[in-house]
């Protein structure tokens, strides 16, 4: 820790110690007792001396020691997105890795939060965040897995169905997102309940025209099923990939328009 004052070198070693994504002045404040104006200087040190680098304001993650970058990438982004977005949950294609519903490697995570950004698409430590912004009532069916000492809020296998129903652009779009639902639907996770159940507390109609469509083309969902998911279309018809072209064939049954190629065994 060449370059270090005695101070400077006990508190990177204790940032180091505690395995966080990313610091802030306030582990210093309630670890050192010093002040936050204190606390921002010793960051606002590190990080010119290259031991801290600077996500946004009041935020950094250290730097790793193996690390030859002048623009060092953030080593576990799903734990940084916790508190980089807080409330927020992991979504899209990015749960969709986790789920193993994909093999598909993306080069962006999808964040669900419930504060306000200012973008849509953020680049921060040197990974692309895709954020979508929800009302907080809306955080719903999500489970928690560890990523070192962090603990990760992430749609779970049904939730994330469901988001990406809603927002197909955030599953890869076109047929990489219905090619996600269909390893759903053929999974170890499949439950068309509990997917009908989150779609129903999310309450878009557009989700149930592509939930029922998707549902019956890569399986055989109960008479049941069908009449309840239908009992929530709402009127109009609904683009199975709302960025694809805005003509296609007219599923009636689901008032969807089929405006991309999708099938079983694509």
């Amino acid at each position: 820790m060449k370059g270090l004052g005695a101070r400077e070198r006990l508190i990177l070693g204790y940032l180091a110690s505690t395995e966080r994504p990313t610091v802030a002045a306030g582990e210093i404040v309630d670890h050192f007792r010093v002040t936050r104006a204190a606390a921002n200087l010793l960051l606002s040190r590190l990080a010119k001396k290259g031991w801290l680098h600077r996500l946004r304001r009041g935020r950094y993650s250290i730097v790793p020691l193996s690390s030859r970058s002048l623009q060092p990438v953030i080593e576990s982004p799903l734990a940084a997105a916790m508190e980089l977005f807080s409330p927020c949950y992991i979504s899209g294609w990015s749960a969709a890795e986790q789920w193993d519903l994909t093999d598909q490697v993306s080069n962006a995570v999808v964040v669900y939060t419930s504060a306000f950004q200012r973008r849509t698409t953020q680049v921060v430590g040197g990974v692309t965040y895709r954020i979508r912004r929800i009302p907080k009532a809306q955080m719903f069916g999500t489970t928690q897995v560890w990523i070192g000492r962090t603990q990760v809020q992430i749609a779970d296998p049904h939730r994330t169905v469901v988001d990406i129903l809603d927002a197909p652009e955030l599953g890869g779009g076109g047929r990489q997102a219905f090619d996600i639902v269909r390893a759903y639907f053929r999974s170890k996770h499949a439950d068309p309940d509990q997917v009908l159940d989150d779609a129903a507390k999310l309450g878009r109609g557009a989700v149930f025209k592509r939930l029922g469509f998707a549902a019956e083309l890569f399986t055989k969902p109960s008479e049941q099923w069908v009449r309840k998911c239908q009992a929530h279309l709402s009127a109009g018809i609904a683009l199975l990939d709302p960025a694809g072209p805005r003509q296609g064939r007219i599923d009636t049954r689901w008032r969807v328009r089929l405006n991309i190629p999708v099938g079983p065994s694509d």
